[in-house]
């Protein structure tokens, strides 16, 4: 009777110790939780903290320029149409950063939200990249900065190639990447901006030839409201928003994106895009532009 009751009493003890083991890994998961949840409110404390602070400057600034530049005009007399065709030119630069920086902005908010979602069309790509490409030709012209597209792909529907993707969102990514590109070039050099198909995924690659990014810096421009140098008077002056918003973008669409920098001597960007396997019918071509057409000249 004495040993069965031994038997008995190990028999609950291995219960109660499975019991225990098993609420203790239930807690650390459950901490494990907490802790995550509590570091994600700090980065998203922080996140608005910073937005406030950085982004102000990137909105007021612009507005101001361009009422400025807008009542000056007012008083320009007719014999100095010189003047206006400069401040025109200016005006424009200005409003095109302040949509640039306003698109960045609301697409952070909706990915904080949660909100994003992928419209997928068939895309001419070559015609979406030449928009891109067209937009930042008075900004890049005034740097005297070369853009050139080297396009690579010889097959598709005539002379274009149509892909399966998100017009919208891969028109903001190479903007950012481009923007990125003429940003920190050097003045008169060039941005090459390459497209290929290999293994049937697109890649875009941006490549310029100025100030480039240092191995160990290479691993923070992802993060949000990261800055390279946080120094008043830094090359790299700027929020951080623009590529944290591309990497965002990109695993949206399960796409990804490469870096290949040297200090002082360029930095090249390479995004590769898997065709989406989503049935759809309507066609997206890109033709227009952002105020200024090609053959204006504005300088």
């Amino acid at each position: 009777m004495d040993s069965l009751s031994d038997k008995q009493l190990l028999r609950e003890l291995r219960l109660r110790l499975e019991e225990r083991k098993t609420f203790e890994e239930k807690y650390n998961g459950l901490f494990s939780e907490y802790q995550l949840l509590g570091k994600r409110l700090k980065e998203s404390e922080a996140l608005k903290s910073h937005f406030i602070s950085n982004i102000t400057n990137e909105i007021v600034n612009p507005f101001s320029s361009i009422i400025g530049l807008s009542k000056s005009i007012l008083s320009v007399e007719k014999q100095d149409w010189k003047k206006i065709v400069t401040m025109v030119a200016m005006i424009h630069s200005e409003a095109f950063n302040l949509d640039f920086q306003l698109k960045n902005i609301f697409t952070a908010a909706k990915i904080e939200a949660g909100e994003v979602q992928p419209n997928i069309s068939k895309v001419n790509v070559k015609s979406l990249v030449q928009t891109v490409i067209d937009s930042f030709l008075v900004v890049a012209r005034k740097m005297g900065i070369e853009i050139e597209f080297d396009y690579r792909i010889e097959f598709g529907f005539g002379k274009n190639f149509y892909y399966k993707t998100d017009s919208e969102k891969l028109k903001q990514i190479l903007t950012n990447i481009i923007n990125n590109a003429v940003k920190y070039s050097y003045k008169e050099s060039k941005v090459i901006v390459s497209m290929w198909v290999e293994d049937d995924v697109l890649n875009i690659s941006v490549q310029d030839f100025g100030t480039g990014i240092s191995e160990k810096n290479q691993n923070l421009i992802f993060e949000r409201f990261k800055r390279l140098d946080t120094g008043i008077n830094s090359i790299n002056q700027g929020h951080g928003l623009g590529l944290s918003i591309t990497k965002s973008l990109l695993d949206l669409l399960n796409g990804t994106i490469s870096i290949k920098s040297k200090k002082g001597e360029g930095t090249t960007f390479t995004i590769s895009l898997p065709e989406s396997s989503a049935v759809v019918n309507d066609l997206t071509d890109d033709d227009g532009g952002f105020f200024v057409d090609d053959g204006d000249e504005l300088f």
